[in-house]
Order: C-alpha cells, then sequence, then structure tokens
C-alpha cells in the first residue's frame, strides 16, 4: 500500500490524492471489520476468535469496539463533506473518552483493576467466559487510540497547516509501536508487547494498530499530498523499528538513541521544512519509551537516566540544524523558481554562458528571437548568434577580460547586431552581467530586440527632414503672403481710393445737375468702397495676427478695462449705457494691446447689439467656472450684457470672419470680422472662448488665457 503511494509521487496531485483517498477508506474497513470479529468472538464465546493463537493474549471487548470505531472514523475523515466530518469526529471522541479513561484508571488502580474493560462485557457477555479471558485493554493499546483519534479530530476540525503535520507524526508513532509489538510476538520477547505489569496488547490489535498508523498516515497525505516525503517510507520506519528493538533487547546504559539519528536526517528528503523536529519528537517519545518498557535496578537507573537525557540532546541538536539546512535549501529553491519563471516570462532574452562563451541556458524569450531551440544552442559559443564582426572578436574580448580584467561590455548596455537561424541580421541591446559561485564564473546577458525602435528612429529622421522642408515651405510661404498683404494693401486700396475721391468729386461738381436718384447712387457708392477698404484692411490685419509675435508681458486687467471704457465714453453716452467691473480683475501674463482689442470688441457688440434702453455690460473673473453641460474651467474671464441674445445654432457663426446675423444701428462702422479677431487673440494666448445666451435676457462670453476647459462632470 505505502510502495504504491510512493510510487504515486510522479503523478497528477488529484490522482495522488484520489490513491490516499482510497487506502484511507479500505484500512477504515479493515480496522472496522477486524474489531467486528474480535466482538462477534467475544460474544459468541469463542475464544480463538479473539486471540487466534492460543495461549496468547486476547484482544479485550473495549478494544474491539475501539477498532469498530476507530475505522468509521478514519473512512470517514477523508470524505471532504462539513456534514459527514461531524459523525467521524463523534466516532473519535468516543474512542477518545473510553482510552483516556482506561489510562487514568491504570494510573490510579493499578494492573488489578478493569472497571472501565467490564462496564459493557459484565452486561453483554457470560461473566464465566469474561473471566476466562481475563485481562483488559493494555495501557500501550489506550495511548495509540487516544494519540491515533486525537490527531484525527485535529486534522479535521483545526484549520491550520500544521494540523496534518501532527497527524503524520502520530502515525509513526503508532506504526512503530506496532511492529514493535508483531516482532516481539515473533522473538518471544514479552517486553515489546507488554509495558511492565499492565495488561498486554494482544497478536490481532498488534496487527490492527499498524493498519490503524498506515490509514492515519494515509489521510494525513491525502489533506497535505505536498508534504510527502522524497524516499519510500519504508525508511524511516525501519530505523524506528530497529532503534526500538534495540532498546528493548540490549543492557541498559548503552546508547542506543544513536540509533535515531538516522531517522532525524532522512528529514532532509522531506519538503516540510519540519520534519526533522517532528522525527526528533518522534524519536524522544521511542526513545522514553524504550526506558520506561524494562525494568531498571536501582544502581544503573541514574546512569541510564543521564545516558538518555544526552542521546536527546544530541538528537534535537542534529534536527536542528537539519531544519536549518532544509529550510535554507527550500528558500534557495523558491527563489530559484521565482528568477526561473521571471526568466520564463520575461519579453527580453535572457542567456547564461560560462567563461568559455558556452551556452549554458537559454529562455523562450531567446529562441523566439533567434529562432534556435535549447537543445540547438545549449553546449555551444555564444558566438554563433552574432554576425561579423562581433563573431570573430568575441573570443578575443573574453580572452582579453579573463587576463586583464577589464570590463568593454559587462555592467554597460551597448547597442550591437545579432544572427537570427535564417542569417539574418538585425540590432539589439546587450547587457551583461557577472555572476561568480565559487570559483567559477558566469555571464548573464539581457537581449531585446530593438528592430521596431531602429525602424521608427529612421521612420522618425525622415520625418524631422520633411519637417524641415515643410518648415522652409512655410517661411517661403509666409513671405510671399507678407509680399502679397503689401501688394494689397497698396494696389488694392489705390483703385478704391480713386473711385472714392471720384464719387465724391461727381457729388461736389455735378450735384446740381444730377435728380435724387442719382445723388443717392453716388453717395451709395462712396459708402461701398469706404466698406471695402475696411475689409480689406480687416482681411489684411487678420492675416498678421497668427504669424505676428506676441509681447507678453505681467498686465493688470483693471487698468485695461479703465483704458477700454475710457475710449468709448461717446458710445457709451449715446446709448445710456454703462460697464462695471464684478469683483476683482488678477493680472495676467498676456499682450496688453491685444488683449484690450479682446475686451473693446466684446464690450462694443454688447453695447451695439442691445435692444434695452439702458444697456449694462458686467466683466469679471471666475477661478472656478462650471458650465450647464457639466464642463469645468480655472481662472476664467466673462463680459456679461442684458442684451438681445443669440440663439444656441448661431453660436459657433458669428465666430466667421465678416459674418453678422443683424445689422446694427451703426452697421456701417463695422465688417463682422470683431469676434474673428477675438477668438485668434485669445487662441494665441493658448486659450478658448464659448457662450452661454438666453434670448430675450443677454449673453455671457467666457474666456480663458493660457489653459483649455477641463473636460470633465461638475460634480466630480
Amino acid at each position: 500500500m505505502w510502495s504504491a503511494a510512493a510510487a504515486g509521487l510522479q503523478d497528477d496531485p488529484q490522482i495522488k490524492r484520489k490513491r490516499y483517498r482510497s487506502a484511507v477508506i479500505g484500512i477504515g474497513f479493515l480496522l472496522a471489520l477486524l474489531g467486528l470479529i474480535a466482538l462477534a468472538g467475544w460474544l459468541l464465546q469463542l475464544e480463538v476468535i479473539i486471540s487466534v493463537v492460543p495461549d496468547f493474549p486476547s484482544m479485550a471487548f473495549n478494544t474491539a469496539l475501539c477498532f469498530v470505531l476507530s475505522g468509521g472514523a478514519l473512512a470517514t475523515s477523508v470524505t471532504g463533506r462539513r456534514l459527514v466530518s461531524v459523525p467521524s469526529t463523534a466516532l473519535s471522541v468516543f474512542v477518545v473518552v473510553i482510552a483516556l479513561a482506561r489510562l487514568i484508571e491504570i494510573t490510579i488502580f493499578g494492573r488489578a483493576v478493569h472497571h472501565i474493560d467490564r462496564l459493557l462485557t459484565d452486561i453483554l457477555i457470560s461473566p464465566d467466559f469474561a473471566a476466562q479471558i481475563g485481562g483488559g485493554m493494555g495501557p500501550n493499546t489506550a495511548a495509540i487510540f487516544l494519540m491515533g483519534n486525537l490527531s484525527l479530530i485535529a486534522a479535521q476540525n483545526w484549520r491550520v497547516a500544521r494540523a496534518p503535520l501532527v497527524q503524520e507524526l502520530v502515525s509513526y508513532v503508532v506504526i512503530t509501536l506496532g511492529m514493535i509489538a508483531l516482532t516481539s510476538y515473533v522473538t518471544n520477547a514479552e517486553q515489546g508487547y507488554r509495558w511492565g505489569p499492565y495488561a498486554t496488547m494482544a497478536l490481532p490489535t498488534a496487527i490492527g494498530m499498524v493498519l490503524f498508523g498506515g490509514g492515519l498516515l494515509a489521510s494525513a497525505w491525502w489533506r497535505q499530498p505536498e508534504s510527502r516525503g522524497r524516499i519510500p517510507l519504508w525508511v524511516p520506519a525501519l530505523v524506528c523499528f530497529t532503534g526500538l528493538t534495540a532498546d528493548l533487547y540490549t543492557p541498559l546504559g548503552v546508547a542506543n538513541g544513536i540509533l535515531y539519528v538516522p531517522l532525524v536526517l532522512t528529514a532532509l528528503w522531506f519538503r516540510n521544512r519540519k520534519a526533522s523536529l517532528l522525527f526528533a519528537l518522534v524519536c524522544t517519545i521511542l526513545v522514553l519509551l524504550g526506558f520506561f518498557a524494562v525494568r531498571h535496578d536501582n544502581v544503573g537507573f541514574w546512569q541510564e537516566v543521564t545516558n538518555r537525557a544526552i542521546t536527546l540532546v544530541m538528537l534535537w541538536l542534529i534536527a536542528l540544524l537539519v531544519f536549518y539546512y532544509v529550510r535554507n535549501r527550500l528558500n534557495l529553491e523558491t527563489e530559484r523558481i521565482r528568477f526561473s519563471a521571471l526568466v520564463r516570462s520575461t519579453p527580453d532574452a535572457v542567456l547564461t554562458i560560462d567563461e568559455k562563451g558556452t551556452i549554458l541556458s537559454f529562455n523562450p524569450a531567446a529562441e523566439q528571437m533567434f529562432g534556435y531551440t535549447p537543445q540547438e544552442v545549449i553546449g555551444r559559443n555564444v558566438k554563433m548568434l552574432m554576425p561579423e564582426p562581433y563573431h570573430s572578436e568575441h573570443d578575443g574580448y573574453l580572452r582579453h577580460y579573463a587576463e586583464t580584467g577589464e570590463q568593454r561590455v559587462i555592467g554597460t548596455t551597448r547597442k550591437v547586431s545579432g544572427r537570427r537561424k535564417n542569417g539574418v541580421a538585425f540590432p539589439l541591446d546587450v547587457s551583461v552581467s557577472e555572476v561568480k559561485s565559487g570559483g567559477t564564473k558566469a555571464f548573464v546577458g539581457i537581449v531585446r530586440d530593438i528592430s521596431e525602435r531602429v525602424t521608427q528612429e529612421e521612420r522618425l529622421k525622415t520625418t524631422l527632414a520633411q519637417l524641415e522642408d515643410y518648415t522652409a515651405d512655410l517661411e517661403r510661404s509666409n513671405h510671399d503672403l507678407d509680399e502679397f498683404a503689401y501688394i494689397a494693401s497698396h494696389d488694392l486700396k489705390e483703385p478704391l481710393r480713386g473711385l472714392h475721391n471720384h464719387s465724391r468729386f461727381l457729388l461736389e461738381d455735378y450735384e446740381g445737375l444730377l435728380d435724387e436718384d442719382g445723388v443717392r447712387r453716388l453717395n451709395r457708392l462712396v459708402r461701398l468702397s469706404q466698406r471695402m477698404e475696411k475689409l480689406v484692411n480687416d482681411l489684411l490685419y487678420f492675416s498678421r495676427i497668427g504669424r505676428q509675435q506676441l509681447a507678453v508681458k505681467r498686465t493688470d486687467i483693471n487698468l485695461v478695462i479703465k483704458d477700454v471704457i475710457a475710449t468709448m465714453e461717446l458710445l457709451l453716452e449715446e446709448r445710456h449705457a454703462k460697464v462695471v467691473i464684478d469683483g476683482q480683475l488678477p493680472e495676467v501674463v498676456c499682450d496688453a494691446l491685444r488683449l484690450t482689442e479682446v475686451f473693446r470688441n466684446l464690450i462694443t457688440n454688447a453695447i451695439k447689439y442691445n435692444d434695452k434702453p439702458h444697456p449694462l455690460v458686467s466683466i469679471g473673473y471666475l477661478e472656478r467656472f462650471v458650465a450647464r453641460d457639466g464642463t469645468t474651467a480655472r481662472n476664467v474671464f466673462f463680459v456679461k450684457d442684458n442684451g438681445k441674445g443669440i440663439p444656441k445654432e448661431f453660436h459657433e457663426d458669428i465666430f466667421r470672419i465678416f459674418k453678422r446675423l443683424e445689422k446694427s444701428q451703426d452697421s456701417d462702422d463695422g465688417t463682422g470680422a470683431g469676434l474673428t479677431f477675438v477668438r485668434k487673440i485669445i487662441a494665441r494666448h493658448n486659450g478658448e472662448i464659448w457662450l452661454e445666451s438666453e434670448v430675450g435676457t443677454g449673453t455671457t462670453f467666457y474666456f480663458t488665457l493660457g489653459r483649455k476647459r477641463e473636460e470633465q462632470n461638475a460634480a466630480a
């Protein structure tokens, strides 16, 4: 059974758990069957069934009952269902109560009292047959039932990782004690199955104890299959058996506890770092059992006590050394696994080479990058992955480094070339570090394919060259535009002035000869020529706004508003209008002349397109603005009026050049380019302008200087 479990170590964990579970259920069934057979022998008064071998001790009635209960508890302990674990625990509790009561009885009343054993036999069994069989549950039997069922209860109900380990520890003790009793029957050594003057462990009981220990061990491995040792179970079991046998059959005073050292050392093959401490505890129990299982004379008692104490100290010292060694080994193995996982999952190629350049490792990213499998490159020189001239120079560099210690590549990142399996060379970055282990050196190279980066760099160079050409073309275009502006300002205005002047001359010289319609048409011609000149001037000005540098400086906006109001006094008086500053306006870094033009245009429009008898324009500043659609902005200026309002569908059209929604009372004075200039100037300041308006109530223009509105919900 144990060899089958050991053979399943390399299987899938779920398969191993199924095998352990099957073993536990099978052993539980055998234990229950053993107990039922013994109970049947008692009830049918068949001594041959109870003792098996004539003149050998018989299995006590309570022992048979405990086998039935323990078998049932063991078989139902591996179902994994909470509802089933309750009756399993209850069965174990009954056994613990019986065994504990028997041990207390032996301790207090001695060997002659068997009240616990006869509690049921006096009711169910004939007194004559019970007296004929005699005896009762031995102290070793009671101790095994107590330890085994307590560990079973702990494993089912103690939800910590060490509970199965405790159960595994107890199973080793149970198996060892059962094997000692069996061997004692074979060798006729009564002290192996009888502890002192008390009742003995019967032969079928010894067999049942070995099975019980095996069931506990399989149950522990079912709960934690990863703690299973890497050596066959019979090795530590044989050590336990040999040590306790030597304790029982050799003269007192001999340091037989030394024989348990191999058991502690077997912990080196277990993945559980606490295995050595558990084995030391097992050995301690066995050493104490070996001491108390035999009689001592008064002369050698303290000598034997000293001998055992020294033995136990040495065992625990060895156990601690093994514990720290296993812990460090497992920590190193854990780090190795983590490093291996990191190397396998990293997108960069990772190679390890020795001092001669021989490849020692080749991760999956390197396989994908170079096209080789690990079997094709491991053991070969790393220069196979290099094109010329690196291929020829690499061995020389390694020799130079070995002789002088001069580092040219180690500790740096260099751009070199690699060669794929198909012979194609490609650019890569290489970082090499040196790793020393003992007296040997190895080199770890981290390689990154930079083909895409090099391609992007080439594209960037091409784009920059194109951008330089575009910049030169733009400069030439701006120069041509400046020349066009000069020509337009000179050549286009000349015929306009001619039309204007000749129209005025005709009015002055021939107004009396012309009828009313002729005079009206000449006046119309004068106004149109003046308007055309304004349109040309505005168009030229708009073209210059985007090209001229801003004369930025720190400007007090309060002074800007006062200057604008001062230049508009006549218009304000004519329209009975008023301009107020709502709060304190800040100082900002801007082009003061351009910003003055922004406020002048906004204030002028607010007055011109106003149907109220007393137009009111309010100018202010908001540190945080929340729009109706939920967007927010910081450091916002506003110009608010109480005019007609602008329908929402025209909120964008009003910023188009020469686009006017209606004529103002002074329509001859404007071209409809004012708001276009405003947006252009604000854009040059890296700002944004927008408006909110309600028809019949008024309009508010908002704008920022140097930052955009934040597209986020106002409630956020």
